[in-house]
């Protein structure tokens, strides 16, 4: 295998990256954002952002606000600039229970919300309301299974964590 430079990694890393956060539910330019900023030594503005990636300044600072929404950025200020910077999380443990808590409440507690409504149906005595009660119950307990997997997760320290994952893939 020939050996990439640098700035054709990164390029790798970033479109890794934005594939695997399009997979997990969150945009592309989301996700390749969030890889230019964890793989960036120095934090960067909005104009590098969008010289690097090719991305618009809407686009690009409507991102960034989602990103900060999620925790996953954080805003910097260097003495004597006008500009703002961004910077990443760089745990990637961090930044897993990060998008772990946001997918929970994103996802699933509307999900279960919903299911919770779905409980006050006028009950009959027919065969497509028992199996749609049926099915409700079922998504139900597997959500609320999710739920606690998820909020293990986020409340975890990192070996108690990889220890678990260790103990499952055994």
């Amino acid at each position: 295998m020939e050996k990439l430079t640098l700035s054709e990694a990164k390029a790798k890393f970033i479109q890794a990256w934005g594939t695997l956060g399009s997979n997990w539910g969150i945009s592309r330019t989301m996700a390749q954002i969030h890889a230019l900023l964890l793989i960036s030594v120095e934090p960067l503005s909005a104009d590098d952002i969008m010289q690097t990636l090719g991305i618009s300044r809407g686009n690009v600072n409507m991102t960034l606000r989602e990103l900060i929404d999620w925790g996953l950025v954080q805003r910097e200020h260097k003495p004597g600039e006008r500009k703002e910077f961004f910077v990443a999380e760089k745990n990637i443990f961090e930044v897993t229970k990060m998008i772990a808590r946001e997918r929970r409440k994103r996802e699933l507690e509307p999900l279960l919300r919903a299911i919770s409504e779905l409980k006050h149906v006028s009950p009959e005595r027919s065969e497509d309301y028992q199996n749609f009660q049926s099915v409700v119950k079922d998504v139900e307990h597997f959500a609320r299974h999710i739920d606690a997997a998820l909020e293990k997760v986020v409340k975890a320290d990192e070996r108690w964590f990889f220890a678990f994952l260790a103990k499952l893939f055994k």
